[in-house]
């Protein structure tokens, strides 16, 4: 699938329009599969899927495998008879913004409706609805049991972090792990259903999407949240301390010229070396579910597995770490031996080393380019399109992490944006940001991806993520007489003229 001139759109799913405060994976979901397809797009990039955590950073979740139930369709529910009207009224309507989700808000009034749709389920559901419910446990029982009594136990422990618990199933003590299992079997079936009606939402998604010849491409970061259901089941896979729970090496990245005392991103690093005996178990159960969501995934700071930053416990700057080998080749090579192709996009931004090149290129995963940092270096610079030396990489105007093209250009100098200028010719009556579209289009890159705020020309308050920044991230929406016929027949036509519009009936090939 890499070697075929395609494009397509970065759009998470909470940014939907939709009546109950955040996007979700119901109506509007469809809708924006049509406008793709309609604009001759093939691929819908998303971030990670997973239930959110502090900050609602889709890269910090409570799980690396389960789904967000903030992302499941009420109306859907309503459809499938789980929900009532009466559901709905007991739960009024509050008067959400329309451009931006209020988690905390939105948190309160979804999960007391997934609460009713669970009582209902279990009132009402019939012999053949249980079936489908059990046998779904069954099949995801190797991620899932953990999953939902970590949820339970940690709403009993009023949102603490897993190693705040009680001593003995914070260390999972068996005696402790029956005695939990069997006060919360209520919660833990509650929390079951929740991922058993995501996945099934989500797999109804999914193949309309591949009906439509829309490939999903999906996201996983490297590192999973130290609050999760992940460290807390499989402790030994992390270099924890052992009389705390705390991380004893956290992850992060060194100073450069972007930050004087680096990045340091708090999470537990990996044991590699435990992580080897069992044949990276872990790892590949973690990739082979996160494909059956998704048509292929992105891997967040892709430079770890050949080697990674760790910092002492304690620190509160990533001055003091050190690089630690990872075995890149050695996992990546298990990985294809029990997964076969690996539909695998590296995020290979930042400090790369030609060790992470050889990684990278043995595997013949697609590396990233970004136009934005493209116009501020001298003419070696990698990320300007003449310069691409292989066709399998990807190329974006932004990422969910840039600003918006807009938001990014209007910040530059006059001078500065003079050398934009200059490269491009000039920038079209349609703005900056069709301009730095068209040249990702007409670019070798065999993937083009651009941000749907991109799409639609918009400044600075449009932008998802702004790196160091713990608030206000994550919560842009656009509303739903946003996406027209206009925008989709000119994306349709830039398509076509640079030869991306042709590929759709041998997309999967």
């Amino acid at each position: 699938m890499f070697d075929k001139r395609v494009s397509g759109i970065l759009l998470h799913p909470t940014s939907f329009p939709s009546n109950y405060g955040i996007g979700d994976i119901g109506r509007e979901a469809y809708k924006f599969i049509d406008f793709l397809a309609d604009s001759k797009q093939q691929i819908w990039q998303i971030l990670p899927l997973g239930p959110t955590g502090y900050g609602n950073s889709p890269y910090l979740c409570y799980s690396a495998i389960a789904g967000n139930p903030l992302l499941i369709s009420l109306e859907s529910l309503q459809e499938a008879n789980w929900l009532t009207n009466e559901d709905f009224e007991q739960a009024g309507h509050p008067d959400w913004s329309l451009d931006y989700v209020d988690f905390d808000a939105v948190k309160l009034y979804k999960m007391s409706l997934l609460e009713k749709a669970y009582q209902n389920f279990q009132a009402w559901a019939t012999v053949t609805d249980q079936a489908a419910f059990q046998r779904f446990c069954i099949v995801e029982e190797d991620w899932l049991e953990d999953y939902a009594l970590y949820m339970s136990i940690k709403e009993a422990h009023q949102g603490a972090s897993w190693h705040q618990w009680d001593v003995g199933i914070a260390n999972r003590d068996k005696i402790a792990l029956e005695a939990w299992q069997e006060s919360l079997k209520e919660r833990i079936l509650y929390h079951q259903f929740l991922q058993y009606i995501f996945a099934q939402q989500w797999t109804w998604l999914k193949a309309y999407a591949n009906q439509k010849n829309i490939l999903i491409f999906g996201d996983i970061p490297i590192y999973v949240a130290h609050d999760s259901a992940d460290v807390w089941s499989h402790p030994e896979n992390f270099c924890l301390d052992p009389e705390t729970g705390e991380a004893a090496l956290m992850s992060g990245v060194p100073p450069d010229y972007f930050s004087e005392t680096g990045q340091l991103w708090g999470n537990p690093v990996y044991n590699w070396e435990q992580l080897a005996e069992t044949g990276y178990s872990w790892w590949i159960q973690r990739i082979k579910k996160n494909l059956a969501l998704v048509d292929m995934i992105r891997i967040d700071h892709f430079r770890g597995f050949e080697a990674f930053w760790a910092v002492p416990q304690g620190e509160k700057t990533a001055q003091k770490g050190k690089w630690i080998k990872a075995p890149g080749e050695a996992f990546f090579t298990e990985l294809k031996a029990q997964l076969g192709s690996l539909p695998i996009i590296a995020e290979d931004l930042g400090l790369i080393t030609p060790d992470v090149e050889y990684v990278r290129d043995l595997f013949g995963f697609p590396g990233m380019k970004i136009l934005q940092f493209a116009f501020d270096s001298d003419r070696d610079n990698i990320f300007l399109p003449y310069n691409y030396l292989n066709r399998r990489c990807v190329v974006y105007t932004g990422t969910h992490d840039n600003d918006t093209t807009v938001g990014w250009f209007s910040g530059r100098s006059e001078e500065e944006q003079a050398r934009v200028i200059d490269y491009l010719g000039c920038v079209g009556s349609r703005g900056i940001h069709w301009s730095l579209i068209q040249l990702a289009l007409s670019s070798v890159a065999n993937l083009a991806i651009f941000p749907l705020q991109d799409i639609l020309g918009l400044g600075t308050n449009a932008r998802m993520n702004k790196p160091g920044q713990a608030e206000n991230n994550w919560d842009w929406r656009y509303r739903d007489d946003t996406l027209n016929q206009s925008i989709s027949g000119h994306l349709a036509y830039l398509t076509y003229l640079y030869g991306r519009a042709g590929q759709i009936s041998t997309l999967s090939a």
